[in-house]
């Protein structure tokens, strides 16, 4: 009877397949509990989104939807809490944001003749 050797795993392949299944793991978890506790480090600003929203809102004469509805705003740089900390979000209507002074620097426009 000869000596065969079966042909080996390369170190290659076998670095891609743990690196695949790192990949495979970090995917599952992120959908599983969530990306934000996942990456909580990684910042998470919804600036656009309201800019947009409130955008459409005015563009559409919808009353509720600029005056009335509210809106989380998530920045960086949020004026400081009744107490004096730093605030991670605020929740408005899309008039509040656009009229008054320090979150006039986000960019949302106001909707003049608007709200009554």
């Amino acid at each position: 009877m000869s000596n065969k050797k079966g042909q080996g795993l390369s170190t290659n392949a076998i670095i891609l397949i743990i690196l695949g299944v790192i990949i495979l793991v970090v995917l599952a978890l992120g959908f599983m509990i969530g990306w934000n506790k996942l990456l909580p480090f990684l910042p998470s600003d919804n600036v656009e989104t309201i800019k947009s929203s409130c955008a459409s809102a005015c563009t559409t004469e919808n009353v509720y939807g600029f005056c009335s509805q509210e809106r989380t705003l998530k920045a960086d740089g949020l004026p400081l809490d009744a107490n004096g900390k730093a605030q991670k979000s605020v929740t408005k209507n899309c008039k509040f944001f656009a009229t008054t002074a320090d979150y006039t620097k986000y960019g949302i426009v106001d909707c003049p003749n608007l709200c009554a």
